[in-house]
C-alpha cells in the first residue's frame, strides 16, 4: 500500500536490504522544533536537497489542548506548510510527525482519564496528515508506578494506534519503544550511561507484536517501522556522551531480528559528523534533534547582539531582555540546573539543555529579535565586526555567499547544523 510515509517505510527496508552495505546505508534527520526560524532552515534545505524533511512535534508542545506552544496539530502544520511556501519547499516533501504520543501531558489524572485525552490528541495528529507517530505509554498515571509493565505499554499502545487508523485509516507509520533519555538532556553526570540491552529491544518489539497483530492486525503491524532504545548518546549541561558503536555492539546485532524495521536515536545533538554516521551505518536511521538546532540559532542571535552592542551600544541587549524573561517566568529552567547564583545564571543562557529555547515564542522576545534585525540592517554589518562575532561564517559573508542580512545570518547558523546530519544521513552525497 502506498501512503504518505511511504518513504519513512522505504527507508526501514533499506537497512535489511542485504545489497545494501552498512557505508551506503540512509538515514533521516528528525527535526523536533516549532522555531519558526529552525522551520525555515529545515524547508530551504529540502527545497535545495530535494530530500525528504521530517519535522515532529511533541506532546507537550503541541496537542489538541494547544500544548505550551498553544498550537494544536492543525495549527503546528499549517505553519509548517505558511513557511514551506515562502520558500518553495513542495509539500509532499515534508513529513510530519508526532512525539511521545500518549498520556504524558495528563499523567497526573486518572489512567482512564489520561488515556481518553491521549487518543483524542493522536486523533488530531493523524487527522491533520501528521504521518510518523511515536507511541508513548510509558509513564504511570495517578495512582500507577512510575514504569509500568511492558504488557501494559503495549497495551495503551495498542489503543492509541487503533485511534489513529479510526481517524486515518492505512496513512501512518508507527514508532514504539521509549527508552530514551530525559527530554532535553540531563542535568546529571553522563558517566553511567548504557544502550539498551538487546533483551530489553527484543521483549519489546516481541510483546507489541503480539498485541498489535492480534488486534489491529498485520498490515499495523508492518507500519510499526522503528524502536526507540537507548544508543549510548546524550547530553547535559555542559556534556555530551558520544555515541561509541563497540558498546552498541550486541544492541545493534538484534536489529537481524527485527525485518523492516530500525532505530530511532533520541538526543544525538552535539554529536560530532563521525558518531552520527555511524549511528546510521548501525541502523540507527532516524535520529532526532531540537536543542542542538535552537542552540545554534541562540549563538548567532547573541553573535549579532555583540556587533550591534558596538554599532548601537544605546540600545537594550537582547541577552538582557531574555534574563528578564526567565527571571520573571522561570518554570523551564528551574529544577532543570543547579550551582549558584552565577553558575546557574550561565546555564540559562549557555548550556546544551537549552532550556532558553521555550521562552523564544514569548511576544516580548519575538519583538526583541525584530528590533535586533531592524537595527542590525541599518548598519551594514562591518567585515571586521563579522570577523570578531561570526568567524564561522565571515569568509562566506564577506565574499557574498551568505547575504549581509541578519536573519538569513540566523538562519543559516542553523543549516551549518543540518549540513552535518545531512551528510551524515546521506554518506558520501554532497549536500547544498
Amino acid at each position: 500500500m502506498t501512503t504518505a510515509a511511504t518513504p519513512l517505510l522505504m527507508l526501514a527496508r533499506q537497512i535489511h536490504d542485504q545489497t545494501v552495505p552498512a557505508r551506503r546505508r540512509r538515514g533521516i534527520t528528525s527535526v523536533c522544533s516549532a522555531h519558526p526560524l529552525v522551520l525555515e532552515a529545515a524547508l530551504s534545505r529540502a527545497a535545495r536537497t530535494r530530500h525528504p524533511v521530517l519535522i515532529e512535534a511533541t506532546c507537550n508542545q503541541v496537542n489538541q489542548e494547544g500544548g505550551y506552544t498553544g498550537m494544536t496539530p492543525a495549527a503546528f502544520r499549517d505553519m509548517v506548510h505558511d513557511i514551506a511556501r515562502r520558500v518553495d519547499c513542495p509539500r509532499d516533501r515534508i513529513l510530519l510527525g508526532g512525539d511521545h504520543l500518549g498520556p504524558n501531558p495528563w499523567k497526573s489524572l486518572p489512567a482512564e482519564e489520561a488515556m481518553d485525552r491521549a487518543q483524542a490528541m493522536i486523533a488530531a495528529y493523524a487527522e491533520a496528515g501528521f504521518v510518523k507517530l511515536h507511541l508513548d505509554a510509558s509513564m504511570g498515571c495517578r495512582g500507577e508506578a512510575a514504569a509500568l509493565p511492558d504488557a501494559v505499554v503495549a497495551r495503551r499502545a495498542c489503543t492509541l494506534a487503533a485511534r489513529a487508523e479510526a481517524a486515518r485509516p492505512g496513512q501512518a507509520a508507527y514508532i514504539i519503544g521509549t527508552e530514551v533519555p530525559v527530554p532535553g538532556g540531563v542535568a546529571d553526570s553522563l558517566d553511567h550511561l548504557c544502550p539498551t540491552s538487546p533483551t530489553a529491544a527484543l521483549q519489546t518489539l516481541h510483546i507489541h507484536e503480539e498485541i498489535f497483530t492480534t488486534t489491529l492486525g498485520q498490515d499495523v503491524w508492518e507500519r510499526v517501522i522503528a524502536l526507540v532504545v537507548q544508543p549510548g548518546v546524550e547530553f547535559g549541561v555542559e556534556d555530551v556522551a558520544f555515541y561509541r558503536r563497540e558498546r552498541a555492539r550486541d544492541l545493534i546485532d538484534t536489529l537481524s531480528c527485527m525485518p523492516g524495521r530500525v532505530f530511532e536515536a533520541h538526543s544525538t545533538d552535539y554529536q560530532p559528523l563521525s558518531a552520527l554516521r555511524a549511528l546510521v551505518e548501525d541502523g540507527f536511521a532516524i535520529l532526532k534533534v531540537g536543542p542542538g538546532l535552537t542552540f545554534a540559532l541562540r549563538e548567532a542571535l547573541y553573535a549579532l547582539d555583540d556587533i550591534r552592542a558596538v554599532l548601537r551600544p544605546e540600545r537594550t541587549s537582547l541577552r538582557n531582555t531574555m534574563e528578564r524573561l526567565m527571571r520573571d517566568n522561570p518554570v523551564f529552567w528551574q529544577g532543570h540546573y543547579a550551582g549558584n547564583a552565577r553558575q546557574i545564571e550561565w546555564m540559562r543562557h549557555y548550556s546544551y539543555s537549552d532550556r532558553i529555547r521555550y521562552y523564544w515564542a514569548l511576544p516580548q522576545a519575538q519583538a526583541a529579535v525584530q528590533s535586533l534585525f531592524d537595527d542590525l540592517g541599518e548598519t551594514g554589518l562591518p567585515d571586521p565586526l563579522i570577523s570578531q562575532f561570526l568567524p564561522g561564517l565571515y569568509e562566506d559573508i564577506r565574499t557574498g555567499s551568505i547575504p549581509r542580512n541578519p536573519r538569513i545570518i540566523a538562519i543559516t547558523a542553523v543549516e551549518t547544523v543540518l549540513n552535518i546530519y545531512d551528510h551524515a544521513c546521506h554518506g558520501n552525497r554532497v549536500s547544498a
